[in-house]
């Protein structure tokens, strides 16, 4: 019996490498969120988080979870945006959410979270702030000048 114990117990739990504390099992923070007023609403812009926060690579991003604020308000979850390109030879490296829901006029806050097919959740993003504006409009190709160089001496 001592034997058959002491033979389970060199088997270990078949993991390879020391554990890491959920705080590194995290995806790495999202530091290049971007937002700009358009025609039908806000665009957010940002990229993928690569590492967990801990440093190694990740491969097991799931998707991202969008909140907003109204001016000085609380944040509430306005999407969950799945990623699906696990296991793919090219990975999608920048995302794009259109917030339609937006009034002119109107300041909104932004912030994007990481999440793992695991559940392990990153620290919110860096907050974008943005006022709702008419866009100006794009520039007609009959305005367009092109600038003239000086002789040459």
């Amino acid at each position: 019996m001592l034997a058959a114990v002491a033979n389970f117990a060199s088997l270990g739990c078949g993991v390879k490498s020391m554990p890491i504390p959920p705080e590194a099992a995290r995806p790495e923070k999202i530091l290049d969120l971007e937002a700009a007023t358009a025609k039908n609403g806000i665009r957010l812009t940002w990229g993928r988080p690569d590492n967990y926060a801990g440093g190694q690579k990740m491969r097991d991003l799931a998707g991202f979870t969008v909140s907003r604020s109204e001016a000085d308000g609380p944040y509430r979850k306005i999407i969950d945006i799945p990623v699906t390109d696990q296991g793919r030879f090219q990975v999608q490296r920048t995302f794009t959410y259109m917030d339609n829901a937006t009034e002119l006029g109107k300041s909104y806050r932004y912030q994007v979270v990481s999440n793992t097919t695991d559940g392990y959740v990153s620290v919110p993003s860096n907050t974008v702030t943005v006022l709702r504006k008419i866009p100006p409009p794009a520039p007609k190709p009959e305005d367009f000048v092109l600038p003239t160089t000086p002789p040459l001496p």
